[in-house]
């Protein structure tokens, strides 16, 4: 009897230091290759961001479980924290860094981290929603608009600092995505002249958002396909609405399109507006792939009509397993830049741990 109860008692401590575990992941994915640009040299660049990220969870019981996420990223061809516009050294944890719990509720988490807009956009995207040269979430896929005009110089363009993060759990395929920001400063923007001058800029660096940052989407996926409807205002309250579908054609061909209207009149004299449109398409062979899309962009003020940017792009990826690809791209963009019409081609490896 006493020892049936000493049992008894083992089994249940180990049953209340179960429900106490918490794990741990590393992960991260390496991306290097070579990059040749029609104004620049061949160069050892990157396809994707480059990261390694440390993620947790604790299962804290009744259902309810708390989370966080740390992201650094990194530059492969120099080992150096990741590079902003000019060479400037971005933040340390400059992917996300976050923590939350999760429950019957949904997740909410409170930190850096994507919009929910920049976040769920990426799987209507032709190249995943990466940073490649020859992909388009980076200009056309937002018509050029910025989540962070008021971050540090350098910073990542699709994220929130200082926020909450909302996304709830699937209902019928039905998914509601949310991110608010304070007005708080980052104290390292550069300034921003907008409906100001030079000498007294509408904001100053280190300004504080002059409204509170928002994003929210909604999205419907069924085993056809899915369609996202989006809107966003940041920090200088430039407004952005976006919808955008995919549909599997065949279980081996992906259908996409975007289209993002982005007004920017709180800070241009013509209300200056920007409008997107992004068609792709992707195709499975066997251990390979073709990634294909075209978009145009459309921007400037309206009354002195609209400049406007064209990019057509190609790619494929053949796995060699299943954390491993390599790749090749090929890309063209005419717009009003130097050169008016770029070229672009990309030859590398992606390796995910």
């Amino acid at each position: 009897m006493k020892k049936s109860l000493v049992a008894l008692a083992l089994l249940g401590a180990s049953a209340g230091f179960a429900q106490a575990q918490s794990s741990v992941v590393i992960y991260g994915t390496v991306d290097a290759g070579m990059i040749k640009r029609t104004d620049q040299s061949l160069a050892i660049g990157k396809r994707a961001n480059n990261t390694l990220g440390f993620k947790g969870v604790e299962d804290l019981g009744s259902g309810l479980k708390a989370l966080f996420q740390l992201e650094i990223r990194y530059e492969p061809d120099s080992g150096t924290i990741e590079q902003g516009g000019g060479g400037v050294q971005r933040p340390l944890f400059q992917g996300q860094s976050r923590v939350g719990l999760q429950g019957g509720f949904g997740m909410v988490r409170i930190g850096r981290g994507l919009t929910a807009f920049q976040e769920t956009s990426t799987q209507f995207e032709p190249f995943h929603g990466i940073p490649s040269p020859a992909g388009f979430q980076t200009d056309l896929m937002v018509a050029g608009y910025t989540s962070d005009p008021l971050g540090l110089v350098g910073n990542s363009t699709n994220r929130f600092s200082n926020a909450v993060f909302y996304n709830s759990n699937v209902i019928n395929g039905f998914q509601i995505n949310a991110t608010v920001g304070t007005k708080e400063s980052s104290s390292g923007s550069a300034a921003i002249v907008g409906r100001g001058t030079l000498a007294n800029p509408q904001y100053r660096p280190g300004s504080e958002a002059s409204a509170n940052p928002y994003s929210v989407s909604a999205t419907y996926t069924g085993a056809a396909g899915s369609l996202m409807l989006a809107a966003e205002r940041n920090a200088v309250e430039s407004r952005l609405l976006s919808i955008a579908g995919y549909v599997m054609a065949t279980p081996e061909l992906k259908l996409m399109a975007t289209r993002v209207q982005q007004d920017r009149g709180h800070t241009f004299f013509n209300s200056e507006e920007a409008r997107s449109w992004v068609v792709g398409a992707n195709y499975k062979m066997g251990s390979g792939k073709i990634l294909a899309g075209y978009g145009q962009k459309n921007q400037g003020a309206l009354n002195q009509g609209m400049q406007k940017t064209k990019q057509m792009s190609i790619g494929y990826e053949y796995s060699l397993s299943p954390r491993t690809y390599v790749y090749a791209d090929a890309s063209n963009k005419k717009g009003p830049t130097i050169p008016s019409s770029m070229n672009i081609y990309a030859l590398g490896v992606n390796h995910a741990f």
